[in-house]
């Protein structure tokens, strides 16, 4: 089984931003349908938060966990004697933090597939999974005041940028009990062919998808999402990259020229270089061609995000370039 969407470089890449989408509007979803029912999710164990994970059920208690709750992964083994140090901590934390996050136990001896997958090259090795996607935290031992901020900082980013509040911790709780599966929602099927479509490389067949749940419901966030990101893959196939930049480096007034680049740029992960390409376009333009570089500004950022720390400092910085 092959772990999906691990980003383990740290860049913001496209499947990142897809995924984060995705996580936050399945964790607004489910929290107004628990608003409405008049209750919330159901309440997990002090004891659960702290599970056992092999390869069968890494998808189940990992990858899916994911989506509501940062996944802390303690890579260890038994004869590891730092392992042995560290475990303890991470065990009494995850019951201190209260479901802010989930801790997850690997023995690396017996899921080396897994420990493999993650690249890891020593224990112990501390890893989150946070939507999906997969980040390394630390490797070796490590003081607790480290530990804690390392925490600190993950579950702020798994709230501020992917919607994950974390579980409900209930003391009274019975071990073991799982929380009610989320009911489908009305646009789950279109949303997965357009999903499919992506992975078979069909972006025509995606944008439709995404089209038409949007006919329906115009704010529809994964929608909005999804075609962003699939126009923008579409712009891109079959552009020659040094070619494109080329062009960008020797025409810097040339609209159609930074535009495509600026498309390269956040394709390759590269968001700052992208918006301030754009931003600087509009400072330099005029007219049709300073609202065509606006346009794809504007459209930049529904693909990474309004939230985003950096699309609001562009935003700032694209007003101070129109006014």
């Amino acid at each position: 089984m092959q772990p999906r969407n691990m980003s383990m470089s740290g860049v913001v890449d496209l499947a990142a931003v897809k995924a984060a989408q995705e996580a936050k509007a399945k964790a607004e979803q489910a929290r107004a349908e628990a608003a409405r029912q008049g209750g919330g999710p159901g309440a997990v164990s002090p004891a659960d938060l702290v599970i056992d994970v092999s390869e069968a059920t890494f998808e189940r208690d990992v990858l899916q966990r994911s989506t509501e709750v940062p996944v802390v992964i303690d890579f260890w083994a038994e004869w590891c004697q730092p392992c042995k140090q560290l475990s303890p901590v991470l065990e009494r934390l995850a019951v201190e933090y209260n479901g802010r996050f989930l801790l997850a136990k690997i023995d690396v001896d017996a899921n080396q597939m897994l420990m493999q997958q993650f690249g890891v090259q020593g224990i112990p090795a501390v890893f989150a999974v946070v939507a999906g996607q997969a980040l390394p935290l630390f490797q070796g031992a490590a003081g607790e005041a480290q530990i804690r901020q390392t925490l600190d900082q993950l579950v702020a980013v798994a709230e501020q940028r992917f919607g994950l509040t974390g579980l409900t911790v209930d003391p009274e709780a019975e071990p073991g009990g799982q929380a009610p599966a989320q009911p489908a929602g009305p646009y789950d099927a279109a949303l997965n062919a357009a999903a499919q479509a992506l992975d078979a490389g069909d972006l025509g067949g995606a944008i439709q998808a995404y089209k038409n749940v949007l006919a329906e419901d115009p704010a529809h966030p994964e929608a909005k999402l999804g075609l962003a990101q699939a126009e923008l893959l579409q712009r891109v196939q079959g552009l020659d990259p040094q070619r494109v930049r080329k062009e960008a480096a020797e025409k810097p007034a040339d609209v159609t020229a930074q535009i495509a680049a600026a498309d390269l740029d956040l394709v390759g992960g590269h968001v700052e270089d992208a918006f301030g390409r754009l931003i600087e376009t509009v400072r330099r333009t005029a007219g049709d061609d300073r609202d065509a570089a606006r346009m794809r500004l504007l459209e930049l950022f529904e693909v990474v995000g309004a939230e985003d720390p950096r699309v609001i400092a562009a935003r700032r910085a694209l007003a101070r370039a129109l006014f």
